[in-house]
């Protein structure tokens, strides 16, 4: 990724923003409630007859939820459980989110990754009335960027609640037994501005760790851009 540099001030941003934070430090987020697994059909040899056996217990069970997507289809991630899960905070009026979406690595980051198996799932949980909310600004940015994942809202902001979502962007990677992976920062280069040390994508870190069966290394950063605007 190009170096971009930024193009309005700080104080603008801000209040493009409505509230920002900035990537640096790793920031702990409320740790997730521990669900009940769903159990496996196994055969009983003695029988010849299916007997339930516990299905491996996720470490850190990312909350269920079920929330309905622009073109009003129901979603629920734990009927997604076998697959591995992207949860993208989203919101379109956000700066960061239209650059990360316009130039920056959202604009092929989720089709890239979704056809290989992966299941992406954007959440706007900013309240009636503020920056970003209402289906048909969504539909609008949705096409105006192509994206072809679902795009969920969650207006009351109790998924986001549950999960910490704190910005927009804010990500999150839910292996194949519904754990919670990774959650925290795109990437280390907010609007582009790519560090000394070099480019850091984590979600493509985490991704690549779930799919070679390795534990993620970076399982928690500090999430930059606008926050997120909950109803009170």
């Amino acid at each position: 990724m190009k170096n971009v540099p930024l193009l309005v001030s700080s104080l603008a941003l801000a209040a493009a923003c409505g509230g920002a934070s900035s990537a640096s430090d790793p920031q702990a987020a409320p740790a997730a409630s521990p669900e009940e697994a769903p159990t496996a059909v196994a055969a009983d040899p003695a029988a010849g007859a299916p007997t339930q056996a516990p299905a491996e217990e996720p470490e850190n069970p990312a909350p269920d939820f079920t929330l309905t997507d622009l073109d009003g289809n129901q979603h629920t991630l734990s009927s997604l459980r076998g697959r591995i899960v992207v949860l993208e905070w989203f919101n379109p009026g956000c700066p960061f989110v239209r650059y990360a979406h316009g130039e920056g690595p959202l604009r092929d980051l989720a089709a890239r990754h979704t056809a290989g198996g992966v299941v992406w799932l954007a959440i706007n949980s900013n309240a009636a009335g503020t920056q970003g909310h209402g289906a048909d600004v969504n539909r609008a940015a949705a096409a105006d960027w192509k994206m072809e994942h679902p795009l969920l809202l969650d207006a009351d902001g109790a998924v986001g609640k549950a999960y910490g979502a704190k910005t927009t962007p804010h990500m999150y990677v839910i292996d194949s037994r519904g754990s919670l992976v990774y959650r925290g920062a795109l990437d280390n280069a907010p609007l582009g501005k790519v560090p000394a040390e070099g480019y850091v994508n984590f979600v493509d870190q985490a991704l690549a760790a779930v799919a070679e069966g390795r534990p993620v290394e970076v399982a928690e950063t500090k999430p930059y851009g606008c926050t997120v605007k909950y109803a009170d």
